[in-house]
């Protein structure tokens, strides 16, 4: 599959369109610290980190609590 204009039309909208000038987003002052952004997504991602090592602890705590409340019954049936 080739990438670009396949017929006339398009290949005329290509050279129309070559030349614009389109705003130019280096000169743009962002209305967000790029400093504060990062900060607060490494703290989103510190508290999941957490979360995530806290519901692993939680479910190992589960399963002990759970198999030592276990009771296991001998079935008089025989497995085929």
């Amino acid at each position: 599959m080739a990438v670009g204009a396949e017929d006339y039309i398009d290949q005329l909208l290509v050279k129309k369109y070559a030349e614009e000038k389109v705003d130019n987003h280096d000169d743009m002052e962002s209305m967000v610290d790029p400093d504060k952004m990062m900060s607060a997504m490494n703290d989103y991602a510190s508290m999941y980190r957490n979360m995530m090592l806290l519901k692993q602890r939680l479910n190992i705590a589960c399963y002990a609590v759970n198999a030592r409340n276990a009771r296991y019954n001998k079935s008089n049936r025989a497995y085929q």
